[in-house]
């Protein structure tokens, strides 16, 4: 689904189609791990699903843009983080591979051999940045991650977060805001829940959301779903 021109909405991630871009984001490898450390014991299946879902996203892609948040510890490197790393290594093998640092990522380097290291990076009109502060540019679009959106929808007394992408307006740009690619993590909820990145921190009423489920949902705007 056509999320703005020339921009496919491509499962949890985006595909620019003229430059053959594939843009992912805030996978945060070794979040199983963190989980099972703290107590929380669930099989580790995320990861082997994730691997499936990056797999079905590649074709006519020939480079890879990863926006962030490729591992989930702060201040170390865990052997999770490194194997899972490794193996989407092997999985975008023959790429061009570009990671525009997050703030999960400040002891990255080890990690990323092979890969373009950047704070952010345009093709055309489209600006990618993490989304953790602001930057100013003077291209049309500007694709950011590190907010996890999701929207809470209530039938009866149950609520079903579902990840979704945002589209709306940043000053004179167009932002795109990106899920998740982390299959486990529910998100922040666009409906209720305080926001973090500096880019979401005003009235998200008129922002469009695209929910991502069996497939892609048009929902409307934000106001039409409080």
């Amino acid at each position: 689904m056509k999320i703005y021109p020339g921009i496919e909405i491509r499962k949890l991630g985006l595909f620019l189609r003229e430059y053959k871009v594939l843009v992912v984001g805030d996978l945060h490898v070794g979040y199983e791990e963190a989980l099972n450390r703290k107590g929380i014991m669930l099989p580790r299946f995320g990861f082997k699903d994730l691997v499936v879902m990056l797999k079905s996203m590649l074709d006519g892609v020939e480079t890879v843009v990863i926006n962030g948040d490729l591992k989930h510890e702060f201040g170390r490197v865990s052997w999770t983080e490194k194997d899972q790393t490794r193996e989407l290594l092997k999985i975008f093998s023959g790429k061009r591979i570009i990671f525009v640092q997050g703030n999960h990522d400040r002891i990255i380097k080890p990690l990323i051999k092979g890969m373009e290291l950047v704070d952010d990076v345009i093709f055309g009109d489209v600006f990618i940045t993490h989304g953790d502060e602001v930057k100013e540019t003077s291209a049309k679009v500007v694709v950011i991650g590190h907010e996890h959106p999701a929207v809470g929808l209530k039938e009866d007394q149950r609520v079903e977060k579902y990840k979704c992408f945002l589209k709306g307006k940043w000053k004179k740009n167009v932002l795109i805001v990106m899920p998740s690619c982390n299959l486990l993590t529910e998100g922040t909820d666009m409906l209720g829940d305080s926001r973090l990145s500096p880019y979401l921190q005003k009235s998200l009423d008129n922002f469009e959301v695209f929910i991502v489920s069996d497939k892609v949902y048009e929902f409307g705007k934000i106001k039409g779903l409080k």
